[in-house]
């Protein structure tokens, strides 16, 4: 970007005074509104078990989401046990810690669960330390818990090989980040009019382009989104995940992101594809409530059958489901077991007529669940 060139939407003479047309965004908030008064009201009429599980399935997923979003890959198990650690759930065996998953499930849940405390550097730099224990963001040595300093250059937004980078967006200098998240945060601890889904849209699109840190922006960018949701619905349970569903479409989040930071003040397209993203993220928690269901009744219909750690273990997995067919293989690479220890497993759960052999099983052996009548 050459001196004195203005393509970015902090360069706006009236930046940050968004501007939006609600009259048009007006139908869809309201469906947004009638989706998550629905799912609430849903959920209020569980019991506090279920409703326990379904969060902590919702959370576990958007832990693993919001990092896939950026190219991240975490282990779903650890990241499940981390967070049944902190909800005080038992879930049976639990995977060791891990540092670096728990430290994206803090930021999560400290984001939701405390939603209602104020946003300050002290905290966003502690969610920063909290997601890159090491200092190192893969190879790279980073700033952690400190705002980004441009050492080796301007913030850019890049795709594409060494010698043939395409530039997406370059973030605001280093040198304006205090005042630029000075003037952030008074906005999102202030109460003021307006509907509380619209800001966090634009909470979200703020935070991400100024782009504060060296690398995480995208993932905490998410989490003040859904402190921001949280304060809307005046809840410290999620029952729904945008992160998930902004990683179902992630190509085109990343193309409103940058036609909007490419684009001017007026930013109701941006908050058009959010809110429809959040509307299609709350109507799928259908999907999850169904499951979280035929999962509770499994389980009240097998309650008395002794089962050992693995067999529990591996029936949740199956439940959740599992990819691909369960071989004898297969339960004891996740059971973490020898092949006849697989096996005594699996023939205990036949007798008892809790699996059943698949009458597709091909080449090998596989099994099912039973259903119930």
């Amino acid at each position: 970007m050459k001196r004195g060139e203005k393509h970015y939407i902090w360069q706006k003479k009236a930046w940050p005074n968004w501007q939006y047309n609600h009259k048009e965004l007006a139908p869809l908030l309201a469906k947004v509104h009638l989706a998550q008064g629905q799912l609430q009201g849903r959920m209020h009429d569980l019991g506090m078990n279920l409703r326990d599980h379904a969060a902590l399935r919702v959370l576990t997923e958007d832990v693993l989401k919001t990092s896939e979003i950026e190219g991240e890959s975490l282990n779903p198990d650890s990241v499940r046990s981390s967070i049944a650690r902190r909800l005080g759930l038992d879930i049976g065996a639990l995977a060791p810690a891990d540092r670096h998953v728990d430290g994206v499930v803090d930021m999560v849940l400290d984001a939701i669960q405390n939603h209602q405390s104020e946003l300050t550097s002290k905290r966003l730099q502690s969610w920063h330390a909290a997601m890159f224990p090491t200092g190192y963001s893969g190879l790279s040595k980073i700033r952690v818990g400190q705002w980004r300093n441009d050492a080796q250059g301007a913030m850019q937004v890049v795709s594409g090989a060494m010698n043939r980078q395409k530039v997406h967006y370059e973030a605001p200098p280093a040198n304006q980040l205090h005042s630029e998240m000075t003037s952030f945060m008074r906005w999102f601890n202030a109460e003021e009019e307006g509907d509380p889904v619209i800001k966090a849209g634009l909470a979200h699109l703020w935070f991400v382009t100024i782009h504060p840190f060296d690398d995480g922006n995208g993932r905490i960018a998410r989490a003040v989104g859904d402190m921001a949701l949280a304060r809307a619905e005046g809840s410290v349970q999620r029952y729904y995940s945008l992160s998930a569903q902004i990683q179902r479409e992630r190509k085109t989040y990343y193309e409103q992101l940058e036609a909007t930071q490419k684009g001017d003040l007026d930013v109701t397209p941006w908050l058009d594809w959010f809110l429809a993203c959040l509307l299609r993220a709350l109507q799928g928690a259908d999907q999850m409530l169904v499951s979280v269901l035929n999962k509770a009744r499994y389980w009240h219909a097998w309650a008395g059958t002794p089962m050992n750690a693995r067999q529990v273990k591996l029936l949740n997995k199956m439940l959740d489901g599992l990819e691909g067919k369960l071989t004898t293989s297969k339960w004891a690479a996740i059971g973490k077991c020898s092949q006849d220890t697989a096996l005594r497993d699996i023939a205990e759960l036949l007798e008892r007529q809790v699996l059943m052999r698949s009458e597709a099983s091909g080449r090998s052996t596989s099994y099912e669940l039973t259903p119930l009548i």
